[in-house]
């Protein structure tokens, strides 16, 4: 007959038994784990570095891909509370149970199954944490991530599912919204960026390298040939003119003008107040080859005149002297009308230039007197060479304003300024002795040869110094234009077309001031110095010479400060026609009439 006290006892002895061995298959079957876990790890690493050995680069754009870029201090937390965790775990697997916890384990299924999953998650915590740093994402992590940046779940799902390492690499690319920050990233990143980067990379910065080629060279034009750009500059060098000669030449031409002007002074009454305005192209730096020309105009000042036109274009008046309170010294000139005889006070201004020449210790010839021309004509012979000096007469207006042919004319707003302008405007203008025609022909019971032409030669001179859209255009600080190197060059062409016996009676009617006129209307049209870059003398050269063409074929030159009148009304058509197919000859074969 059994004892009925030792039966509980035995029953608890049997139940604690049950429990131990129930503990240690438990810690059993998590060492198993662990083993297996860390040999599995283990091998994956061996199979990593292998990879690595075979193709260091590979494994690389392999890694980094997969990376997800996450703050040191959160993942410095993950770890140690992964750490913390596995910590307690094990020391609670290893702890001996209690009296009283050893009463209480009941065999519960359910608490037996949540403990366990507690253990597993915190020993995966670190592996997980061993394998993100390695490279590999686990599925917590994944979906972790996933939860975060939602727009990565279908490329590393394709990630995952890739198996060879190229197909890895196509997956890992990032997307086309990234790639300008990818490119960049890599350019900076890596020195052999060249060598390395994917071809179509390397296709996409070739395609837009040449579509910012295309871009500027649409907006400057298509470019001249250089060969042409050589061909002008060369030939801008062999127009300069030396130094020495210009100091030899400027220096007698001064010499001869100071005296002509005290001889004038002293013996003509009415030349007391006469002034000196030196003009032309010599004066206005645009002199070519040799200082062989100078334009020295003599001017009487009057302040009260009557301008009446004298042709329909505006460019020729009769001038007429108002009343004075004293007698003044150009009385002996006029009209009964009160007009100037411009014929009569000519011819007395050339003989009281020769009576001054004569004086003089240099050889000078007078040239006879051309028709319909102001000027007296000296040639001075020197060291050797021929000098040429025009004395014009001319007449020094006061007036408040410009004559209201001008109105229209005169477009310098958009290049130099409309207070440039203003300025200009506010100085005298100029009338010299010339007339178109017949001299005997009358209007308005004034001949011909008695009517002035307005002159502004010496606001040109003026522009041509101020030339640039810029304050500082050709100085030392600034950018350096050509606006007058083509007009040399066009200058240059038309003298070498005249010393062409075969075509100088058709190039008689054209002379330098077409030139000047068209480069003044182009600069008035392209104002902005960087549409004459001195880089670009060839092309700027070329627009010139359509621009001229074109006023060829149209036989229409408007003077620029009196639009009305038209500066090639006396050339023939046939010889504009002439004049325009020599020109265009010479730019379709780059001028070879400047070798």
């Amino acid at each position: 007959m059994s004892d009925p006290h030792k039966a509980p006892a035995k029953a608890n002895r049997k139940k604690s038994k049950e429990q131990r061995d129930h503990q240690t298959n438990d810690r059993e079957e998590k060492s198993r784990e662990r083993a297996e876990d860390e040999g599995a790890s283990k091998r994956e690493g061996r199979k990593r570095q292998s990879k690595k050995e075979k193709d260091p680069r590979d494994s690389e754009s392999e890694d980094k891909p997969r990376e997800t870029p996450t703050p040191k201090a959160f993942s410095g937390s993950i770890n140690r509370q992964s750490k913390k965790s596995l910590e307690i775990s094990e020391s609670k697997s290893e702890e001996k149970p209690s009296a009283a916890c050893r009463r209480s384990s009941v065999p519960n299924k359910a608490n037996n199954a949540g403990e366990k999953d507690r253990q597993d998650r915190a020993k995966s915590k670190p592996q997980q944490t061993a394998k993100s740093e390695s490279g590999e994402k686990t599925a917590p992590i994944r979906q972790n991530k996933k939860q975060r940046d939602p727009s990565k779940l279908v490329r590393e799902e394709s990630l995952e599912s890739s198996k060879s390492k190229s197909q890895e690499k196509s997956v890992a690319k990032p997307r086309k919204r990234h790639e300008s920050a990818a490119e960049r990233d890599v350019t900076f990143s890596d020195p052999n960026h060249t060598r390395d980067a994917p071809p179509g990379l390397n296709a996409r910065s070739s395609d837009r390298k040449k579509k910012s080629a295309e871009k500027t060279t649409a907006t400057r034009g298509p470019s001249v040939d250089d060969t042409l750009g050589k061909v002008l500059k060369a030939t801008i060098e062999k127009l300069k003119i030396k130094k020495f000669e210009r100091s030899n030449a400027s220096s007698c031409v001064n010499d001869i003008t100071d005296k002509v002007i005290a001889h004038l002074k002293q013996n003509t009454t009415w030349c007391t107040d006469i002034e000196r305005l030196r003009t032309g192209s010599y004066y206005e730096n645009l002199k070519i080859c040799e200082p062989d020309e100078f334009d020295v105009m003599l001017t009487i000042p009057v302040e009260r005149v009557d301008l009446e036109q004298f042709d329909e274009a505006g460019a020729f008046y009769s001038v007429a002297l108002k009343r004075h309170p004293n007698r003044h010294p150009l009385d002996i000139f006029l009209n009964e009308d009160k007009t100037i005889q411009a014929s009569k006070m000519l011819s007395e201004f050339r003989d009281a230039v020769k009576e001054a020449v004569e004086k003089l210790r240099y050889k000078i010839v007078i040239q006879r007197k051309k028709a319909r021309c102001p000027a007296v004509t000296l040639e001075v012979i020197e060291n050797g060479k021929t000098i040429s000096i025009d004395f014009v007469l001319g007449l020094k207006v006061h007036r408040a304003s410009w004559p209201d042919f001008t109105k229209d004319g005169f477009k310098i707003d958009n290049w130099l300024g409309k207070k440039e302008k203003a300025d200009m405007k506010r100085q005298p203008f100029y009338l010299v002795p010339k007339y178109v025609g017949k001299g005997d022909a009358e209007h308005d019971g004034v001949v011909a040869k008695d009517a002035w032409r307005i002159s502004f030669s010496h606001v040109e001179k003026e522009i041509l110094q101020r030339h640039g859209h810029s304050k500082t255009c050709c100085e030392a600080v600034g950018e350096k234009c050509c606006r007058k190197e083509c007009l040399k060059l066009l200058k240059y062409l038309l003298q070498q077309l005249k010393e062409d016996d075969s075509k100088s009676n058709k190039m008689s009617n054209f002379c330098s001031y077409h030139a000047k006129t068209t480069l003044l209307h182009a600069c008035a049209k392209r104002g902005n110095d960087s549409e004459w870059a001195y880089s670009q003398l060839a092309d700027c050269f070329q627009e010139l010479l359509e621009d001229f063409v074109k006023h060829l074929r149209g036989r229409h030159l408007p003077n620029f400060f009196i639009p009305s009148h038209n500066l090639l009304h006396q050339a023939t058509p046939s010889s504009c026609d002439f004049l325009a197919k020599a020109i265009e000859f010479q730019r379709n074969n780059n001028f070879p009439i400047f070798s």
